[in-house]
């Protein structure tokens, strides 16, 4: 399955609509830690995901983080 990396950029204001739109969302991503920097002056979160394209990565997402968010396709890579 095809691995996604999701980024999710929202406005200082915009950070408990972010969390809280996760309410009446059902996504696998409920409950689970991510890395996110609101705690630390920045707004964006990550999530790696599995899906089978940028589409379904995105759908896992409540609408309100989904429209302020990418999908890019990632791998490992070995670095020389």
């Amino acid at each position: 399955m095809p691995v996604f990396l999701i980024h999710h950029r929202h406005d200082p204001g915009e950070c408990g609509a972010a969390f809280a739109a996760f309410k009446g969302h059902e996504s696998p991503l409920r409950r689970r830690g991510t890395l996110a920097t609101c705690r630390f002056g920045g707004h964006d979160i990550w999530w790696l995901v599995e899906a089978p394209g940028a589409p379904e990565a995105l759908a896992l997402l409540p609408f309100f983080v989904a429209r302020r968010a990418t999908a890019t396709r990632v791998g490992p890579v070995d670095i020389p």
